[in-house]
């Protein structure tokens, strides 16, 4: 009995150990190679509620993507300010929507054209595709298929750059036929991506930023200042 309880003992705290290593592996402020992958970003909602823009500038942060809708008709509170306060700031700033699986894909297209502006640079929409926070029935690849083309196309053509899918590891492994060969955002968090063929890559979700009260997300570019002016210039047709 006495063996056992000892077993037990050693068990628990080799256990103890584990989790709290694993915590520390996870908390601490990991960062990929800076010099494979020298431009970082953050990306943000009214979840960060106020930002200093100047000090997230100031704190080695070049581009940021900013929540601009949810489905049909929902617009995030603190967009309008988030974009006009951080091109003020100088990064280079950009919109995502939050694709709702209990919408059409033309409505929720409306909604984020008619909110997010055109008259100066951004960088490419970003489309969130993940089923956290998502509405409860999940459509086939098929039907996904229908309604992200009907956003997709309009959004495009609105603002003449080809959109980056958002997408966490379930929903890739779901719709790998609706995303294969899409300019993709990756979500691997404290972890190298498994592949090379994205665009950004969020590798923690509880950063943290100067100027951000919190955490926030924290990504880097595939590529480096050349390629993020590429992203954010204007696109061809309204660059004279």
């Amino acid at each position: 009995m006495k063996n056992r309880i000892v077993l037990w003992g050693a068990a628990s705290l080799i256990l103890a150990c584990l989790v709290a290593a694993g915590g520390y592996f996870y908390l601490r402020p990991f960062s990929p190679d800076r010099g494979k992958y020298p431009v970082r970003g953050i990306d943000v909602s009214h979840h960060q509620r106020q930002i200093d823009w100047q000090r997230v500038a100031a704190d080695d942060v070049a581009f940021a993507v900013i929540k601009a809708t949810e489905g049909g008709d929902h617009v995030d509170n603190a967009f309008d300010a988030n974009l006009r306060e951080a091109r003020a700031a100088g990064l280079a700033v950009g919109a995502y929507h939050f694709f709702t699986f209990c919408r059409p894909g033309a409505d929720q297209a409306k909604n984020f054209i008619s909110v997010v502006p055109r008259d100066q640079p951004l960088l490419p929409p970003v489309v969130d595709i993940e089923f956290v926070g998502n509405c409860p029935r999940r459509p086939s690849p098929e039907e996904l298929n229908v309604e992200l083309s009907a956003f997709l196309g309009p959004v495009e053509a609105a603002f003449g750059k080809t959109a980056i899918l958002y997408v966490t590891d379930e929903a890739a492994r779901a719709y790998a036929g609706q995303i294969v060969g899409r300019p993709l955002w990756v979500r691997s968090l404290a972890l190298w991506p498994g592949h090379d063929d994205w665009i950004y890559w969020q590798y923690h979700d509880s950063g943290r930023v100067d100027g951000v009260s919190g955490d926030v997300d924290l990504n880097v570019l595939q590529g480096g200042q050349e390629k993020l002016a590429e992203l954010f210039a204007p696109p061809p047709e309204s660059s004279s």
